[in-house]
């Protein structure tokens, strides 16, 4: 069997799918994500709130890597990461982002596209200091995306970071920031057999949003 025959062969959709009814959709495209993220936490999907965020380098080449979302509001979706980091460095330079949710369990996405600004430093301060032990330690080591030439130096850094929270629970390293993405375009996509998807885009139109059915 070749890979192509191997990939074709695998089942898709082979799960009963929840229905979508756009004409029910609320005006904003927030309640609609927020009833949608409920509904995947109640279906027991892993890790609905895990999204994919894509930005672009400087050469325009786009970058894709899993994040986490922290929070979402009226017109924002809330993330975080080190300004330092490749991503960070990405932001400053070209500040829009697209954001993708996949819950495969219910045959659903979420395409969210928008311009990204950092949050206020107390805002990240307060982030990073209701993380975890373990996830505090690694951003006060910091250097994401350096390259890494002697492991041995990784458990020497985790170790002096370590120390450095036992000695001052409330350290908080000046690159983490929370980054807020304002959408200007939401896509819905609710999957179906039978390929007949149901797809619901808002798109920010003179200051308000306009939802709209797009063809499958």
């Amino acid at each position: 069997m070749t890979v192509r025959d191997l990939l074709r062969a695998l089942p898709v959709f082979d799960c009963p799918l929840p229905a979508f009814d756009p004409d029910a959709a609320p005006a904003e495209p927030s309640a609609l994500f927020l009833a949608w993220l409920r509904e995947a936490i109640e279906a027991g999907v892993r890790e609905p709130h895990a999204m994919t965020i894509a930005t672009v380098d400087g050469d325009g080449r786009p970058d894709a890597r899993v994040l986490i979302l922290k929070d979402v509001g009226a017109g924002r979706w809330e993330f975080a990461t080190s300004a330092a980091s490749a991503k960070g460095a990405q932001l400053a330079a070209c500040p829009h982002a697209a954001l993708s949710f996949h819950w495969r369990e219910q045959g659903r996405q979420v395409r969210i596209r928008g311009a990204v600004t950092p949050a206020d430093p107390a805002v990240s301060a307060a982030d990073f200091l209701a993380k975890p032990d373990g996830s505090r330690i690694a951003g006060l080591v910091g250097r994401q995306s350096d390259v890494l030439e002697d492991p041995r130096k990784l458990a020497l850094e985790i170790e002096a970071a370590a120390q450095r929270l036992a000695d001052d629970p409330d350290a908080v390293p000046g690159d983490h920031t929370v980054y807020t993405l304002t959408p200007d375009q939401i896509e819905f996509w609710q999957g179906d057999r039978q390929r007949q998807h149901v797809r619901l885009r808002y798109r920010r139109a003179d200051g308000s949003w306009v939802a709209e059915r797009l063809w499958p």
